[in-house]
């Protein structure tokens, strides 16, 4: 048996979806399970147990998605990638329902409140398949031999994909700046993209060239470092969501999305172990500038959550 699972998005996304890829594969043990979403995935998807076909968001599926016995869309509630899903001929589809496709007549109804992890497990449960959140955790990849000196590192992860999640440098150096005073190892990690933040972020914090992982490491290499870590600080990224899988401490900060969808799920995620600063208010997630709740986020009370963490 052939299962596809249609997550064509970024690396939080897929972190969000593995509780629903495991009930796929428990449900059909001896099935070939493999997630349709970017290429640069295909590390974390193996650690989800699952194969990955290389696929960009809402364009057509590579041949080798088509004609399998069971497609589910973990990607949205369409129409738009439900035609992509449908495109690639499955033999049964799953996916919410909408109007607009008649394929997906009498399926499961979104929710637009309702936690992401949550949220794709409900799918699969109102469609027959048990599925249960909380499995999120996933086996902590080991540390290159060029990155174990970073064991225990605090991970500060200053970049976001928008301007909207992404907390000011100089902030994130104050923190980056006290965790060294206290004696704690320092790394900055991020995208090639984000390499200059990260410099930046440094600079402030008088930290050294070598703390700037930035642009250095793989996404493999990345989820090695935050599995190690001894504590991430970062935004709503989806290296707030390898904290959450590796069970590494962390804090997290949050803008214009709720926590309540994006954040870390309790359970399995422990509240004394996951820290999540939050304004109370909601916006524009893709804006061009820090949301407003965001920036009243102040250092101190990051430091203060991270005074809080356990040891």
């Amino acid at each position: 048996m052939r299962i596809v699972a249609l997550r064509a998005l970024g690396l939080g996304d897929l972190l969000t979806a593995v509780p629903a890829l495991r009930a796929l594969r428990d449900a059909w043990p001896h099935a070939e399970v493999t997630v349709a979403a970017p290429a640069a995935l295909r590390p974390l998807a193996r650690l989800a147990g699952c194969g990955l076909v290389d696929a960009a968001p809402l364009q057509p599926l590579p041949p080798s998605a088509h004609g399998a016995d069971l497609l589910v869309n973990l990607h949205g509630r369409g129409p738009q990638s439900h035609r992509v899903a449908l495109a690639a001929r499955p033999r049964r589809l799953v996916a919410f329902t909408h109007d607009d496709v008649a394929e997906t007549a009498g399926m499961p109804r979104w929710e637009a409140d309702e936690h992401e992890v949550a949220r794709w497990c409900r799918l699969l449960r109102e469609s027959g398949i048990p599925a249960e959140p909380a499995r999120l955790a996933l086996p902590a990849p080991p540390l290159p031999a060029g990155l174990r000196s970073q064991r225990g590192a605090t991970v500060v992860h200053p970049g976001a994909a928008s301007a909207a999640r992404r907390w000011p440098a100089e902030r994130f150096a104050r923190v980056a700046a006290a965790e060294a005073a206290a004696g704690r190892q320092v790394v900055l990690t991020g995208g090639p993209d984000e390499r200059a933040l990260a410099a930046d972020v440094a600079r402030r914090a008088t930290l050294p060239a070598e703390a700037v992982l930035a642009g250095r490491t793989t996404l493999a290499e990345l989820a090695a470092i935050v599995a190690h870590a001894g504590r991430v600080v970062c935004g709503d990224t989806g290296v707030a969501h390898l904290a959450t899988a590796f069970g590494r401490p962390s804090v997290v900060l949050f803008g214009p999305t709720s926590p309540e969808r994006w954040g870390p799920l309790a359970p399995p995620a422990d509240p004394a172990r996951h820290r999540v600063l939050w304004a109370g208010r909601t916006g524009d997630p893709h804006a061009s500038e820090p949301h407003e709740g965001l920036l009243e986020i102040e250092p101190g009370a990051v430091l203060a959550e991270l005074a809080a963490l356990p040891s």
